[in-house]
Parts: structure tokens; sequence; C-alpha cells
């Protein structure tokens, strides 16, 4: 049984400014766990704590012969930096990986040192999902992560997840992960249908398909699906005060905008964030 969506990974080359681009210019609380998962595990993680929703990991590679490091040099070799890997938690995810490959889902073998189970991103729709035990992190963090983000942003409200064939993606993450999904809606506003799926923990997901190409919404969405894939497209955060938040993060010199056919809500420049789109909307 799935019981949370803890955090989704953005991989990066350079950790150290990455690091520090979310503790002081987004002002997100963040732990820096390196010292002990470049030993552990052989990449560089740090986990950005804000409250509510989920978490943001930052990771990059660090030993080359080690598992996950090759699995993040691959994806920067093939992608570039960007949303890496949503994770999501169980009791046991040895258990829970033979009960996800028995309906359907390719799940790959143990990674050597990984302390949870992959599943394959051409089952699940472009995304590289990882399955963690429950409170995988406890006991690597540092001190107390009790810190109030000072931009007053949230945690990972939504992720989006753009697809081809909802119907077929709401049977993915409903009836084969087991997550709660919601009726798709058409959503005229934005061009596109949309269905929640909602982890029992941490943000929900929004799974997404185009409508109308036309729209402002939506063109770009159609413009990542016609670059070949679908897969995460967007984290989500939350602010009770955008106008505030938006004055903090232009006063650290990150450009804030508004996507296409949103003008609710904000998005960080993706330069300044590691090739991950960043959107901010309303509490």
């Amino acid at each position: 049984m799935i019981t949370a969506m803890p955090r989704i990974a953005i991989a990066t080359r350079d950790f150290s400014t990455c690091v520090a681009t979310f503790r002081d210019r987004l002002g997100m609380p963040v732990i820096d766990l390196s010292e002990e998962t470049v030993g552990s595990l052989g990449a560089k993680l740090a986990i950005c704590v804000p409250e509510g929703g989920s978490n943001i990991e930052l990771m990059s590679p660090a030993t080359p012969d080690a598992p996950l490091s090759q699995s993040l040099q691959r994806f920067l070799d093939r992608r570039g930096e960007g949303l890496f890997a949503l994770m999501l938690e169980a009791p046991d995810p040895d258990a829970e990986a033979e009960l996800l490959a028995s309906r359907g889902l390719d799940v790959l073998p143990l990674m050597p040192g990984a302390g949870g189970r992959d599943v394959h991103p051409h089952s699940t729709h472009g995304v590289l999902i990882r399955v963690y035990p429950v409170d995988s992190l406890q006991g690597l963090a540092p001190g107390s992560a009790e810190v109030p983000s000072s931009s007053g942003l949230s945690g990972i409200a939504r992720a989006m997840v753009v697809v081809r064939d909802l119907e077929l993606a709401t049977t993915v993450y409903g009836s084969r992960f087991g997550l709660e999904v919601a009726e798709p809606q058409v959503d005229a506003k934005r061009g596109i249908r949309s269905a929640i799926c909602t982890p029992p923990s941490g943000g929900v997901i929004e799974l997404i398909s185009v409508v109308d190409r036309n729209h402002p919404f939506a063109a770009p969405v159609a413009g990542f699906l016609e670059d070949g894939r679908e897969g995460l497209y967007a984290l989500v955060l939350q602010s009770p005060d955008l106008a505030d938040t938006a004055s903090k993060l232009a006063a650290r010199k990150l450009e804030v905008t508004h996507p296409p056919g949103a003008a609710d809500v904000l998005e960080i420049d993706r330069g300044a964030t590691f090739g991950a789109r960043i959107w901010i909307e309303p509490t």
C-alpha cells in the first residue's frame, strides 16, 4: 500500500549552487545530506523542507561507479537538468514492488545500495517512480527542519504530469498504484482535461492531456508532448500572498513571470531552477 508522496527530485550538475539557490534565493529551508549520501549512495542529496505538500529533493552524481550516480548522469546526459523522479513510500518496498509488477508495471531489479525500488518510466507515462520505505530519510536529517520559508513558499502542492491518453494514465495511477483518482474533467480555462490523484499524504498528482492545443496554456503542453515525451511537467507551490512572494523573489534577482494562459500563477525562470518548471499559485 502506497502511504505517501514525500518528495520529487531535481537532477543538477552543480549541487552546491543548486542548494544555495533554493536556500538563499527561493528562501526554502534546506537540509544538506551530502556528507552521508555520498558515502552510502554515491550521490549528493539535499532536501528542501518548506511547510505543506511534498518536499523537493536536489540530487547530483558524485561517485562514477555508484548505480544511483550513474542513473543521474545518464539522465543529465540525455535530458539535461530538470525534474528527475517522483518518490512514493510503502511499508515494504519489495512487497510493494511484487504487487505493482503483478498489476502490469515494469518494476526494475533492486539497484545495488538502493533503499527502494524503481518503476520504469515507460510504464508510468514517462515518470521515473521510486518506492521507498516509510519515513525513508528519517535519521539522515541533521538538526531541526522546523524553519519557515522566508519567501512564503510551501512545499509541492501539486505535481503536473503530462500524458497523451488520460484514461490509460488514470488506470496506471489509480488501479495499479492504488491511489485515489478523481473522475477526469475538462478544464476549458486551460484547454486541457485533468484528473487529480491523491496520495495518502504529501501533495497531489495532476494528470493532464491536451484538448485545445491553440489555447495559450495548452500550447506549451502540446509542445512538451511533441518533443517526444510524456512525464513530469511542473511543480506547483503555494503562497498566501503572491505579490509579496514575487517581490521577495525579484529582490533576490529571480525572474518571475506568468505562465501562458495563467494570469493568477507565477512562474520562476527555469534557468534559475536548474531546468525544473516551478509555478506558484495562491494558497
